[in-house]
């Protein structure tokens, strides 16, 4: 019951945003670090193919370096821009966990009849 494709792809969706949330951490915590490039993870468009193709559990989570500018100390780490992300997946892993406490909410009523 909760192997079926709704919780399978919400369990990947919450692996995919909690890895966003620790590179975006470690993106912030290295704002003053010379050279240091900022990652990006990415999980999305790997969660939809996986999804349409009845397998969510496939999906790859993927963390890639940065391509944004880099400053005088060779560091690309945009503090503003790193806040959104994590204001975003914040919001996002909001969803997510709702939309799993809802699932398993509906469960526990059926199964206490």
């Amino acid at each position: 019951m909760l192997d079926d494709v709704t919780s399978v792809t919400l369990q990947a969706a919450m692996t995919g945003l909690a890895q966003r949330q620790r590179v975006t951490a470690n993106n912030i915590a290295n704002v003053e670090t010379s050279g240091y490039i900022a990652q990006r993870v990415s999980f999305e468009d790997s969660l939809a193919s996986a999804f349409n193709a009845g397998n969510p559990a496939s999906t790859v989570v993927q963390q890639t370096a940065s391509t944004d500018n880099s400053g005088v100390n060779g560091n690309n780490v945009n503090l503003s821009s790193e806040i959104v992300i994590d204001e975003e997946t914040t919001m996002q892993n909001q969803l997510v966990a709702g939309a799993l406490t809802a699932k398993y909410g509906l469960i526990s009523t059926v199964l206490q009849g």
